[in-house]
């Protein structure tokens, strides 16, 4: 199959080599970790052609004979010379037992420069860092940006290829696929839900209540982008006959968050620079999947705003940033996106319509008592600042989408 390089991930990749540190690509289920391993091979052969690369795929036959960490370090041993630029990158790591015992030997010897992913089903981050205590770096993976989805579908940036983005998402797998399948392209999302559901909930989290966990799987996918509370969430299923106490919502879905298919959105206080807890906003690692778990697929008009969020808050964590849900004492904001000392604050809104609108998405972020940039993210066809409303940006989303900020 053809590997279309995805240059934001080679660059993050690339830009931490030889620094003493173990790569870990991390990312939901078919985001294209195993892709990014075999682009990052290529990128080795084509700038350092003379290091030493030793590629392992457990999901090869030929390398069938790997099955322990013994085995591991032995092959290694005997493929890389002691002062060699060596280079070790391992897709499906987990499928070695005890595989950290020899990935930390290689490291302490300082023998190679290690990269490797993994199932979510058995490599979550806190069993990393348990593994690797401190020696490695995550490089989180997601699903596929705007320009990149024009560039794995060979299309020209235009409204109708927005639309498409925001039909059917943005899982490299669709390359597969032409947009009018649509029963086809469901059952592809509906397989990768199904197995992030089977293998990295269920038979990991040993899950008992499966109706309960598609029940609130459906709950987060029709509440994407609403504040919600464990308490909430419980008192609602119980009303649709599934009684379990909070405790048991909360399990579930940090089991869901786990499996990174669903990722929660904290609140940060603007004015007090402080963290609140219990509230928080859900968003699905992919919209394409959110559209096919509700049934909205291709016709996404009803959730048109929710799906504007999450593409706008992916866009975002794909620049990594850290992005939080702001509270005002006079309303909400969107998005607070921080990286380093840089911090930027969005309102997202499908149309602004008339001057309620406009008053609300502007007028908070005008009560923002500080000199950050603020944008309101609409898909507007006029878009433009507003003589009442001094400094704040109005940006169209397909423009938002293209920008580096």
């Amino acid at each position: 199959m053809k590997i279309i390089d995805r240059p934001i991930y080679i660059d993050q990749i690339t830009r931490q080599l030889n620094r003493g540190m173990i790569l870990v690509l991390v990312g939901q289920r078919r985001v294209g970790k195993s892709f990014i391993l075999k682009s990052i091979v290529n990128w080795l052969s084509k700038n350092k052609p003379e290091a030493n690369v030793l590629y392992i795929d457990k999901d090869f036959d030929q390398y069938s004979f790997i099955k322990s960490a013994a085995d591991l370090y032995a092959h290694a041993i005997e493929k890389f010379p002691d002062d060699g630029e060596n280079y070790l990158l391992i897709d499906e790591v987990q499928d070695i037992e005890d595989y950290e015992i020899a990935l930390r030997s290689l490291y302490a010897e300082n023998r190679c420069q290690v990269i490797v992913t993994g199932s979510n089903a058995y490599m979550f981050s806190s069993e990393i860092a348990t593994k690797f205590s401190g020696r490695y770096i995550e490089i989180p993976v997601r699903s596929l940006g705007y320009e990149e989805f024009l560039v794995f579908h060979n299309l020209t940036d235009s409204q109708e290829s927005l639309i498409k983005y925001l039909q059917f998402g943005g899982m490299p797998g669709l390359i597969n696929y032409q947009f009018n399948e649509i029963p086809e392209i469901k059952a592809y999302l509906q397989g990768v839900y199904n197995t992030v559901i089977l293998k990295d909930i269920v038979a990991r989290e040993q899950i008992r209540n499966f109706k309960f966990l598609e029940n609130l799987i459906h709950f987060l996918a029709d509440n994407t982008g609403q504040l919600v509370s464990v308490n909430s969430i419980g008192r609602y299923l119980k009303s649709q006959g599934s009684a379990v106490t909070n405790d048991v919502v909360s399990k579930y879905i940090k089991s869901i968050c786990n499996a990174l298919i669903v990722d929660s959105i904290p609140r940060y206080d603007i004015h007090g620079k402080r963290m609140f807890e219990l509230i928080e906003k859900y968003y699905f690692s992919d919209h394409g999947i959110r559209n096919c778990i509700t049934n909205e697929m291709p016709n996404v008009f009803g959730s048109i705003e929710k799906i504007i969020e999450s593409v706008v808050r992916n866009h975002l964590l794909i620049q990594n940033f850290e992005v939080y849900v702001g509270v005002l004492s006079s309303g909400e904001i969107d998005f607070v996106a921080k990286k380093g000392g840089q911090t930027i604050y969005f309102q997202v809104v499908y149309k602004l319509g008339g001057k309620d609108a406009i008053k609300r998405e502007f007028g908070n972020l005008q009560a923002i008592k500080d000199d950050y940039p603020k944008y309101v993210v609409s898909m507007e066809d006029i878009t433009g600042s507003l003589k009442e409303y001094p400094g704040i940006n109005h940006i169209h989303l397909i423009d938002f989408l293209k920008t580096n900020f």
